[in-house]
């Protein structure tokens, strides 16, 4: 305390979050690089020395072990769920104050380098933006910094993850700016900058050249490819609908097996099972693409058992378009069954696949001489685009990859539209499409977004008076002569709302005394028009509002009534929102 009385003495709030970012960025670079040589001594470990025809067959039981192994951690040691990391993050900013659990600063370093290294078909980057994600929303609070400034932070710790893994500084602060920081201000560059620089400088210290991914540009881009660099956008656009769309196939199937460890068994096993027959899909698959890239294709074919002797170029197209086929099932099947991981990894080994099929197709078939390399680079930006949604990610991050700009037309290019096309199908990223949905999360509207700050379960409003169906009118007299308000809830004895009057339903008998004598509750209330539960998000409550005209609805959990919901209260509550979110 002594320390932040002081702060507030001689640091403004804007140079001191510059200073905070800087040292996020510190951390999360030394996540970044963390995780990476621990996951790669694993694999080392795992699967250096055997011959390959021993080796093939522990890549059946890697993944099982691994994924079984991360679901015992996450459960019983860390008790967490985890899933796709960046989705709870966007959650945590937009419903729960940018507040991340603690322990998610160090859970997704172990959970993920324990399910990668074993084998798990997916990748580190999205476990290290959740880990930088936590740093920054973790400092944050520890400082007493306010929501937005938290949320900041929370970019910052994504920037600097991103730039450290990939030794890109440019791609991660673009990456936080389209990903994590919907609302984009001037005010916000400085700090995300500063982190980003210091999440690569902790990277280049440590491991030098020696990231996550690099390559070196051997090819120029020619002009006359342009046609074909426009069909290839096309195709990554539609393999990017076709991941999107089997991970959620495969995870939603997956997880109607009763019991996380018969999930983890289950997916582990089919992973390890897939791994044996295509065992390019083993890891996040970065080795792959490098053979890629540096000509040397037939190489793939070495660590299979069932094709390493083929020479028939149709088997070897065969076995790429099965690779492409199998990968998001992988993926899906790694996290869906419990493993700890992203897309991130994925979607750039998917593209880069593509590229290099349909270039290699094309030589062939078209009698061409484009360039493999560098449609392997361009698709690999092309299916980020459009799996992640982050098209300008994709064109820096494949630019700062290979150290230049030669490819900025064609990545440019096939980045528009493979995201036009992706989004023509889908419209939500793979991130984002169920906290939309669900309402959990609102971008680029500023009003929804206030509103949806507004906890439901706080404004219900519990003083009305309740009335039995049984009772006289003059009982319910009685309760007027008493009541501040104008409703009554009339509900039975199981605390069930059966009906509502009004004052309006009572006024011209309410003096008559035969009536408040003989006439019952239950002849004079009537249905209300609709019925909100205090679980429901605040944009189905206003629409309800909006259909029926009501200014006051009921408030329902589990069958048993719970108050009134007053759409003045919530426009009372939503101006002093508005007020402190304009204010911060």
């Amino acid at each position: 305390m002594k320390f932040l009385i002081w702060r507030m003495k001689h640091i403004s709030t804007k140079n001191f979050v510059v200073i905070i970012a800087g040292v996020i960025g510190i951390f999360a670079g030394l996540a970044a690089v963390l995780l990476k040589e621990t996951v790669h001594f694993i694999q080392h470990y795992l699967t250096s020395g055997f011959d390959i025809k021993i080796a093939n067959y522990f890549y059946i039981g890697y993944p099982l072990v691994g994924i079984v192994l991360t679901v015992l951690i996450a459960k019983y040691v860390l008790k967490e769920q985890l899933g796709h990391g960046i989705t709870q993050i966007l959650y945590d900013i937009s419903k729960n104050s940018s507040i991340v659990k603690r322990t998610k600063m160090f859970s997704r370093v172990i959970t993920s380098a324990i399910t990668v290294g074993f084998g798990g078909s997916v990748g580190l980057e999205a476990p290290i933006v959740v880990t930088g994600s936590a740093i920054g929303s973790n400092v944050g609070r520890f400082v007493h910094l306010n929501y937005k400034k938290r949320t900041l932070l929370i970019g910052c710790g994504a920037a600097a993850a991103i730039s450290a893994i990939f030794n890109s500084p440019v791609a991660g602060v673009i990456f936080c700016l389209e990903v994590i920081l919907a609302d984009v201000t001037i005010a916000m560059f400085i700090p995300v900058l500063i982190a980003s620089v210091a999440g690569s400088l902790v990277s280049l210290t440590l491991l030098g050249d020696d990231v996550l991914f690099s390559f070196r540009l051997t090819d120029t881009f020619s002009a006359s490819d342009t046609p074909f660099y426009l069909l290839l956008g096309v195709t990554c656009g539609l393999v990017s609908v076709y991941f999107t769309r089997m991970t959620y196939k495969i995870e939603s199937l997956i997880k109607k097996i009763q019991g996380s460890i018969g999930r983890a068994i289950t997916g582990g096993v089919l992973l390890g099972l897939i791994i044996f027959i295509f065992p390019p899909i083993y890891g996040e698959g970065y080795n792959t693409i490098k053979l890629l890239l540096a000509g040397r294709e037939e190489e793939i074919l070495n660590t299979t058992l069932f094709f390493q002797e083929t020479t028939n170029v149709l088997w070897f197209f065969g076995f790429v378009f099965g690779v492409i086929l199998i990968k998001p099932v992988a993926s899906a099947l790694t996290i869906g069954s419990g493993g700890s991981g992203g897309i991130f990894a994925p979607s750039l080994f998917l593209g880069g696949v593509t590229g290099f099929l349909f270039a290699a197709i094309l030589n062939i078939v078209a009698w061409e001489d484009v360039s493999t390399s560098n449609f392997t680079l361009v698709g690999m930006c092309g299916v980020m685009s459009g799996v992640l949604y982050a098209p300008l990610t994709a064109i820096f991050l494949i630019a700062e990859i290979t150290s230049g700009y030669e490819l900025f037309v064609p990545l440019m290019l096939v980045s528009a539209i493979s995201f036009s096309t992706s989004s023509f199908f889908e419209k939500h990223s793979l991130y984002t499409k169920h906290l939309i949905e669900s309402g959990d999360l609102i971008q680029y509207d500023k009003d929804r977004q206030v509103l949806s700050l507004i906890d439901l379960k706080k404004v219900v409003e519990k003083d009305l008076k309740k009335i039995h169906p049984e009772a006289t009118l003059g009982k319910l007299v009685d309760l007027v002569q008493i009541s501040r308000r104008n409703i009554f809830p009339v509900v039975n004895d199981e605390q069930q709302l059966v009906g509502v009057i009004t004052l309006d339903d009572i006024r011209n008998i309410m003096f008559d005394e035969e009536q408040r004598q003989n006439t019952l509750v239950k002849s004079l209330m009537h249905t209300p028009p609709a019925y909100v539960s205090s679980h429901e998000n605040m944009q189905s409550v206003m629409s309800k509002f909006e259909l029926t005209g009501a200014w006051n609805l009921p408030v329902i959990d589990n069958g048993k009534y719970v108050g009134f919901l007053s759409k003045s209260r919530i426009f009372s509550t939503y101006r002093k929102k508005l007020i402190r979110h304009n204010r911060e």
